[in-house]
């Protein structure tokens, strides 16, 4: 008798492409809601079975790079030896059709027009496009927050040397009680010099949500554009960036969508394309003409292809199905420590303002120290966070951790926390 696991793999790497996956093969029944379906960890040990897990360690640091699903895997194998075949071939006619494809199939995921989206490596390289090709004057002002991507901040930083803009840096509370709170600490940043705001979607290193219609909403009323770092958002949590009212986003795929290493999107609102100028040469295409940002030259085709599979592989399971599992997994082992002495959180108290991410860490202990004890001695691998004004370790669990694996994490965190003074 054929596994379910084995027929999802058959069904993946058998299939021309592009190859679909059958939802009723990850048994997902429509009449489960997303909050029922959170919970149970029997259900999710069949998601666990799609993914191929080291048993060396318990991973809680998938927020940097997250392993494809193992169909989603190979059907990116199969897609790499196709390309090989056909070569060049492939290169000149093939590729270009399906990775308007793969366009398509993002825009709708994200919500945005076709036009108003590239497809990039990575998050860092969608903002630098961004930063980069804005027609910056001397003492023109770019407000940021402390907590912001290092890269991004450095971004800036060389904008600044190289054209003498001002970069105002504010400080987001790790445990905010309003929204207005946030929205009030970028509004009066603002000057009559101010042009870029740049803000989280969700912060990389406490997991904070922040308020981004409302921020925005509020930049536009003052006449400023705003950058949105979604790196940690897409296929995370439930939106579309239609909703949010934002000029630019980007994001990495590599992330919680599960696409191969080195995808990510960018987009630019319609309105503000002409004014950016391409990071490399390109004039193929008229300045309105997003595709002018996209000039970078020979890529992996085959992982662009292979957003298509992550795609089905995560629609399978529905975002809101999705968004609720890594809340629960989350609020799961924070409410077993919240009240521990010596432990303490760096992320918001109230559930809904983060999602899967959090970070914790313990007094008087350094966080690289921590996360070297958790990896070396209790055999759960996380990263330190020692920047701005959080010192912990980042914790994101995926959709193959379960409760088990939480519970030895908190074991290990209390054990740690008892031997600190």
């Amino acid at each position: 008798m054929v596994s379910k696991r084995n027929f999802i793999k058959t069904l993946l790497i058998t299939a021309a492409m592009p190859i679909k996956i059958n939802a009723n093969s990850l048994v997902i029944s429509a009449s489960s809601s997303p909050s029922n379906i959170a919970k149970p960890d029997d259900y999710w040990a069949k998601i666990r079975e799609e993914y191929t897990l080291k048993p060396d360690y318990i991973n809680l640091e998938n927020g940097y790079y997250s392993m494809m699903a193992q169909p989603v895997l190979e059907a990116y194998l199969k897609d790499i030896r196709n390309l090989n075949r056909e070569a060049s071939y492939y290169m000149r006619t093939v590729q270009f059709d399906e990775k308007n494809k793969t366009k398509n199939q993002l825009a709708e995921l994200v919500g945005c027009n076709y036009d108003e989206l590239i497809i990039t490596r990575n998050t860092t390289e969608s903002l630098d496009i961004i930063i980069s090709g804005i027609d910056w004057k001397k003492d023109d002002e770019a407000v940021m927050c402390s907590q912001d991507y290092g890269s991004m901040l450095d971004m800036f930083k060389q904008q600044s040397k190289r054209f003498g803009i001002v970069n105002k840096i504010i400080e987001i509370p790790l445990d905010p009680k309003t929204d207005e709170e946030i929205v009030d600490l970028y509004a009066k940043a603002i000057t009559p010099k101010t042009r870029l705001l740049m803000i989280c979607h969700m912060i990389n290193i406490t997991g904070q949500i922040l308020p981004v219609k409302k921020i925005c909403d509020m930049a536009h009323n003052k006449g400023v554009d705003v950058l949105v770092d979604g790196a940690h958002a897409i296929a995370h949590i439930d939106f579309k960036i239609s909703d949010l009212n934002c000029d630019y986003y980007g994001s990495s795929l590599h992330k919680w969508l599960g696409a191969p290493l080195g995808s990510g999107i960018l987009y630019v609102n319609k309105n503000k394309i002409k004014s950016i100028w391409p990071l490399f040469g390109e004039l193929a295409y008229e300045d309105t003409d997003i595709r002018k940002l996209n000039h970078t030259g020979t890529i992996s085709v085959p992982s662009d292809i292979a957003i298509r599979h992550a795609i089905e592989f995560h629609t399978a399971m529905g975002i809101k199905r999705k968004e609720e599992r890594l809340r629960f997994l989350k609020t799961y082992w924070t409410d077993k420590i919240k009240n521990e002495p010596n432990i303490f959180l760096n992320t918001p108290s109230d559930p809904q303002r983060s999602c899967g991410i959090a970070n914790v860490g313990i007094k008087n202990m350094k966080p690289s120290d921590l996360a070297q004890i958790l990896m070396f001695e209790f055999k759960v691998w996380t990263v330190a966070i020692d920047s701005a004004n959080v010192h912990g370790v980042r914790i994101t669990p995926h959709l193959y951790t379960n409760t088990d694996d939480l519970d030895t994490f908190v074991m290990a965190l209390k054990t740690i926390a008892k031997r600190t003074k």
